[in-house]
């Protein structure tokens, strides 16, 4: 695999998708909140679902600052396995530095955003 170069945050939709992707396709720290656990559970889905989805899935929405600042929250989405052709979204925090990805909360697609 190529190696990416630092690009400071906050970054395009494009460059956040190619991150993404770049970190999920190794060994990478994956961390979750309850809330994300319980959102997977609810949709019957699995936790490889999200690993799928932060392998091949998209960013199309410009990314929200995160409370803890550097960080920026960017909002990933796809069809995976388990999702009976729905999309599934899940918004994660990325941290190139140590590769490693926050999950945040996982959704529909077509459901409206609460926050997170």
């Amino acid at each position: 695999m190529l190696a990416l170069p630092e690009i400071l945050e906050p970054w395009t939709p494009a460059q956040a998708t190619e991150r993404i992707r770049s970190i999920a396709a190794g060994e990478f720290y994956f961390s979750y909140k309850k809330h994300a656990l319980d959102q997977i559970a609810e949709r019957g889905l699995i936790i490889g679902d999200v690993t799928y989805l932060l392998r091949n899935g998209f960013v199309y929405e410009q990314p929200e600052e995160s409370t803890r600042k550097p960080y920026w929250k960017y909002q990933m989405q796809c069809r995976t396995p388990n999702s009976k052709n729905r999309e599934v979204r899940v918004v994660v925090i990325p941290d190139w530095k140590k590769k490693g990805v926050k999950l945040v909360t996982v959704m529909w697609a077509d459901e409206p955003l609460h926050g997170g």
